[in-house]
This record gives structure tokens, sequence and C-alpha cells, in this order.
């Protein structure tokens, strides 16, 4: 079976993730690097895992969340549909059964909240670990008089958990924003559309979505 670390080593794979990046740092994106796919991969497989899925659906969705973005690689626009049908490829010539491959490609091609939505645990898992990184680590221009508002936001969020409470079927996402940098309503006036794709990830699993912003709980 192809597992995560054989993932990891693909040269195809590595060689995708950089030039995804080098074209986003053009476009003046934020950061969608390896840190950015190592921790959505991480955080969706906690997500099946502490929701007690079996280890092959949790090793499905590790990979999954770190592959996501390499559709960057051919253009930001539909990069979900073109990063599913590279991502198949890539599997199917590494050896990766079909039903699993077709489970990730399914994942990868509805993560984008412009055209996706929760079609499978994988995917549900993959969404809300995706739209869970605002950071200031995220944002790779220097210059703050150059940050458009996406920056500005991902900048003034210092710090973001994602969390599983089982007893009470919710997932919550635990931020903190720096009101000096920008206030909290401008978080939603960005994110609203990741966020409302967030609640029907959470209501797929079974589970409530919870915004806590500053100790506050928003949603």
């Amino acid at each position: 079976m192809i597992n995560f670390d054989d993932v990891i080593e693909n040269i195809e794979i590595k060689e995708l993730m950089k030039n995804a990046q080098k074209q986003l740092d053009v476009l003046g994106y934020t950061e969608h690097s390896k840190r950015h796919c190592m921790l959505v991969s991480q955080r969706a497989a906690y997500v099946l895992e502490t929701l007690g899925y079996d280890r092959h659906r949790i090793e499905l969705t590790k990979i999954a969340g770190y592959i996501h973005d390499i559709g960057n690689s051919v253009n930001r626009i539909n990069h979900a549909h073109s990063g599913a049908i590279l991502a198949y490829e890539i599997l199917k010539d590494m050896g990766m059964d079909v039903a699993d491959r077709t489970e990730i490609m399914m994942a990868i091609g509805n993560h984008d909240e412009a055209t996706g939505t929760a079609v499978s645990d994988i995917s549900a898992a993959l969404i809300l670990a995706d739209k869970s990184d605002a950071h200031r680590s995220r944002v790779s221009k220097k210059d703050h008089n150059l940050f458009d508002k996406h920056d500005e936001v991902n900048y003034a969020v210092t710090h973001s958990e994602l969390k599983i409470d089982t007893e009470n079927k919710k997932v919550i996402l635990d931020l903190k924003i720096d009101t000096k940098i920008c206030p909290v309503i401008d978080y939603f006036e960005i994110f609203m559309d990741r966020t409302q794709m967030s609640k029907r990830a959470a209501k797929y699993l079974g589970l409530w979505f919870e915004l806590i912003i500053n100790d506050t709980n928003l949603l």
C-alpha cells in the first residue's frame, strides 16, 4: 500500500509543490507551501482520528491534506480541479488502489469554497483543516505597505487551533486576533465563505462548527 511517507518523498509532488508556491508568490497570494500542506494533513488526520475512524481512512486523509494544493502549479483558478487530476495520475503511477486514489481525488476536487463542498468523510476533514489555517506565518510579504486585506487579516491572527469536542459533538476553531492590526469584523468579511463551508463540513461529520475569536463564541 502507498503510504504518507511515500507521498512526501515523491519527486513529482515535491516539484509541483515548489512551483505552486513559486507561482503564488508572483501572484501575491498567502503561503501554500509545505508548512501549510503539512499542517492541513495533520489537522485533517486529527479530525478523523479523534472521531474514531480506522487507520486506513486516516492515512488517505493525511495524503489528501498534504497534496491538496498541488493544482496551484497549474493556475490558481480551478486549482482544486487540476490538483485532483494531477493527484489521481501521480498516485496511479505510484501503484495506489483505484478506490483509494478516487477518494483522494474527490476530496481534493472539493476543497475550494468557490466550487466544492463536503462529499465524504475525507473531504469534510480536509475542508475543516484547510480553512482553519489562518495565521500570520502565511503572509510572505515583508513590507506591510504592500499588504492587501487577506494579508492583513492573516497577519492579525496570532493563534489558530482546531479542536474536536466529542462529548458535545463540536469542532471548534479557536483564534486570537490582534485587533490593533484589524478588527474582528474583517475576518468575517474575508472568510465568510470559508466559514460557511466549514459549517457544512462539520455537519457532514455529525458535528456543530463553533468559531471562537479572542475567547468570544461568535458561532
